[in-house]
Order: C-alpha cells, then structure tokens, then sequence
C-alpha cells in the first residue's frame, strides 16, 4: 500500500481518540503501529519504505533501492510517534523519533544548499537525488518545511510532577511552575577542550527561577546508550545507573542549577532483520556511509536514478568486510578526526582489501555511498 496515503489517516484516527475517547480509534493507531513498526521492523536509519510503499515485514533486504526511504513518510511516522509517546511516555516512540531526525529528517537535506533528497537510497553506490529551488517542487518539499517547524513540540513534556527533557536539541525554554518563571537553557558541550576524541554527547543544561521550585526532571536515557551515563548538578555527581530506552528521575528544589550531561557512545553494527551478515554502522545514534572509491576520471552525471550502470558502483558492489561485527572496531578505526577544535565523526576501514572512509550519513552531499556491508567472520 501507498504509505503516505495511509499514514495521515491515521493521524486522524489518533486525533479522533483524542477528542472522541472511543477507544476503536486508539486500537487503530495501536495496531498500526505494531503492523508498521514493531512486527516490521525497520532500516538502520529508522525508513520503511522503497519506492512509496511499505517494505514487507522483516525481510527488507530485497528493498535497498534507489528509491528507498521517502521524506514524508519519515516525517509523519515521527508525529505518529509523537501520538503514541504523549499518550504512554513509553521512550521507545521517542527513540524512534530521534533514530529518524539523524538519518531521516537531517540526511534528506543538503547541508549547504537546503534542498530536499525527495528518497534515501540504501543500495550499494548509492546517490543522492536533490531537488531545485526553481524546477522541482516535490511533496517532500513541504514535509521538508514541517518538519523543521516541529522540533520545539518534542523538546519538553510538562507532567504533573515536572518536566521531562525527551531530546536533547539545544534550545531556550520557558516555564511556569506554581506562577513562577523558569528558565530552561540546553546547549550541547562539543567538549572542545578534549584532548582525546569524545566517546560521548555531552550537554549542559541550566536551571534558573527567582524562588525555589520543587519538581522532578525526568531525562531521556537513549537506547544507544554504551554505558552509565555521568551526569552533575552543581558539580557533585549523582548516581545514573545505566538504563537503555528510559528516563532518570531527579527530584528535588531548583533555583540556580546547572547539570552537566554526557551520554557514552560507542561504534555498533547493526544487520538487516533478513540478513545478519548485512550490517549498517552506527556511532551512537547516528548511522555512518561508506564512500565509494572514486576512479581517476569521472563522467557526467545522470539524473535518471533508476539507471543502474552507474560508474562507481561496480567498485563497491560485492566488497566484503571482514571482521567482527560485534566488536565494530576490529573493522573500522578514527579517521580525519580533528580540525583546529572540532572533532568530527569519521571511520575508515583498516585491515582490508579496501580502503573505505565513512561519514556520517547526514554529511553526504554528492558523494556515492553504501550504508549496508555484507560482513565474513573469521579473518
């Protein structure tokens, strides 16, 4: 089925629930959720579909094509994860929503240009296909401008008893907590001053209100957690046992705080649910291209996607890797990982018959790619 005409529709259903409370229209979300998702299954990247149509249930395999992952479809899984993480707080819904904001949301746009990649192909010696400001104006343009517009709506969540901070997307937030002001202010440590590459997404975030204010601050602990978190108030380390896909509760009065956050990360490689020798790389919950070796001269390039000669790709195709995948760094090691007082996120391959640098998949722009790697245990 046609995703994109179906997903909407169930948005309606949630809306429906909403307003209705009759509990038909919840079931029909639930159960689209289970169907689309859970019995599933999905790409590293978070994507469902090839060519605008569901891939079928755990055997996506035969789906890395050239039309793989269509933004919109992206973009309204997201907000149907919104309905379902609101209604629950199950952190899953919003360990999803973040897996897609990395490799869907941000890797579908030119980070120079702004345009839109209408799909996200998967296949070895992949390209991205950008649209034009004046010749294109594909529906992913306007899932494009949405989406962009909803970051602040999954930032924060108000309970009851306090607030819980969902992702960790810099921002400025103001709250009211018993008619006082609170101000919230999330800024990502680079950890610039490091001398050694970071092994974890740091941030800080301050607290400020002029009276006392007694809450609980939930955090989001994000399924790609590679070990206990370490997290400060005031400089004094509190206890964060290690908790994937959870939330830590920190009760207490807040004034004039600050917490500093990092959340360890590590190299994982992660199959396809038909093939467990077919692997995607991920640094923490981002996932990783292998650029395809470039030959010495390079002929014009063809807009029609489908075509499947293209050139570099009989360079990529069939390379296999070798290595361990559960131990991701007897297969890949850092590489170009600093410049002046920016550490940046690259991998090469070391011990094999290729020489392969990876990036982060958002980071490509013109470049031919491959995301999955069939990998051979052994040697």
């Amino acid at each position: 089925m046609h995703m994109n005409t179906t997903v909407p529709e169930v948005h309606g259903a949630a809306r429906a629930w909403e307003v209705t409370g009759e509990d038909r229209w919840r079931q029909i979300v639930e159960a689209y959720w289970r169907s689309g998702v859970t019995e599933r299954g999905y790409y590293a990247t978070g994507g469902q579909t090839n060519g605008e149509i569901w891939s079928p249930p755990q055997e996506l395999s035969a789906r890395l094509g050239f039309r793989t992952q269509e933004h919109c479809t992206v973009y309204n899984m997201m907000r149907l994860a919104d309905f379902l993480l609101r209604w629950t707080g199950e952190p899953g819904y919003a360990d999803y929503w973040e897996r897609n904001l990395w490799n869907g949301i941000l890797a579908q746009q030119h980070p120079d240009t702004g345009m839109i990649a209408y799909f996200l192909p998967l296949h070895a010696g992949a390209e991205k296909v950008w649209g034009s400001p004046t010749e294109d104006f594909w529906c992913c343009h306007g899932s494009l401008v949405q989406a962009h517009t909803i970051y602040a709506n999954h930032i924060w969540f108000e309970s009851e008893t306090g607030l819980t901070l969902s992702q960790y997307i810099p921002n400025q937030a103001n709250w009211s907590r018993n008619g006082q002001a609170v101000s919230l202010v999330l800024k990502q440590d680079h950890q610039l001053a490091s001398h050694h590459r970071p092994d974890s997404l740091a941030y800080i975030l301050e607290i400020k209100t002029d009276q006392p204010q007694e809450f609980t601050l939930r955090l989001r602990l994000p399924w790609w957690l590679s070990e206990q978190p370490e997290i400060s108030i005031n400089g004094q380390t509190i206890d964060a046992r290690h908790q994937t896909s959870g939330y830590l509760e920190i009760h207490q009065r807040w004034q004039q705080d600050r917490l500093e956050i990092k959340l360890p990360k590590n190299l994982t490689a992660v199959p396809l649910p038909d093939q467990s020798e077919m692997v995607a790389f991920m640094d923490g919950p981002v996932v990783l291209a292998g650029l395809n070796p470039e030959p010495n001269t390079k002929p014009t390039r063809r807009e029609d996607t489908s075509n499947a000669t293209f050139w570099p790709r009989y360079l990529i195709r069939g390379l296999t890797l070798k290595g361990d995948p559960e131990q991701p760094t007897s297969i890949l090691i850092s590489d170009n990982e600093r410049e002046w007082t920016f550490w940046h996120t690259g991998y090469r391959t070391h011990g094999q018959d290729h020489d392969i640098r990876f990036i982060p998949l958002y980071e490509v722009r013109n470049e031919f790619y491959t995301v999955y790697f069939p990998i051979k245990k052994g040697e």
